[in-house]
């Protein structure tokens, strides 16, 4: 149901599950398994993988901090990007490499919630692509002694948020890893 033409495709768009980005996460370690489970099941129904890696003062590219966490391989021809802003598609060649995929139904999990998350989310619905946001395989950090919610409330709120949203010929929704089908339509 996208409204981008020709493109039936569907890919899991993995964001920032990089060392420094997700070391003091929200449930880390329960986010990245379901995110591994969900690899593995793309890789297996020959879905793509697309992986994207943020760069930064805190993030320099080849740094520790930068590195997709060892518990998850981009394996060999799988899409890497790099980005430098919120929005995975600001800036980046996500946008192209996703049109050669034929791609206009994303799966998208990763980190941080409340930033890059809720970032990408919203290029990718507003550039015409449906978007499922994998309620349980996503995270963020605890920045509630500056105000913010605990993370389990911005987790809870976003996956909310994603259920509700609609547009002209796009879908939005947000389902548990379990519940997870690349094959059919959200």
């Amino acid at each position: 149901m996208t409204t981008l033409g020709n493109r039936p495709a569907t890919a899991l768009l993995v964001v920032d599950v990089q060392n420094g980005v997700v070391k003091a996460a929200h449930q880390r370690d329960r986010v990245v398994a379901n995110i591994g489970r969900l690899v593995q099941m793309a890789r297996l129904e020959g879905v793509p993988v697309v992986w994207v890696q943020h760069c930064s003062r805190e993030l320099p590219t080849g740094s520790e901090p930068w590195r997709i966490v060892p518990e998850l391989n981009p394996e060999k021809g799988e899409t890497l990007i790099e980005k430098n802003y919120g929005d995975a598609f600001e800036g980046t060649k996500l946008e192209s490499a996703l049109s050669d995929l034929g791609t206009g139904r994303l799966f998208i999990v990763g980190a941080q919630t409340d930033a890059c998350i809720c970032s990408t989310l919203h290029g990718a619905f507003v550039r015409g692509y449906d978007v499922t946001l994998v309620s349980d395989a996503h995270t963020t950090e605890d920045r509630s002694a500056w105000g913010v919610p605990p993370p389990e409330q911005l987790i809870a709120f976003t996956n909310l948020y994603w259920t509700c949203q609609t547009a002209p010929g796009r879908i939005a929704t947000a389902v548990e890893t379990v519940k997870v089908d690349l094959d059919s339509a959200t």
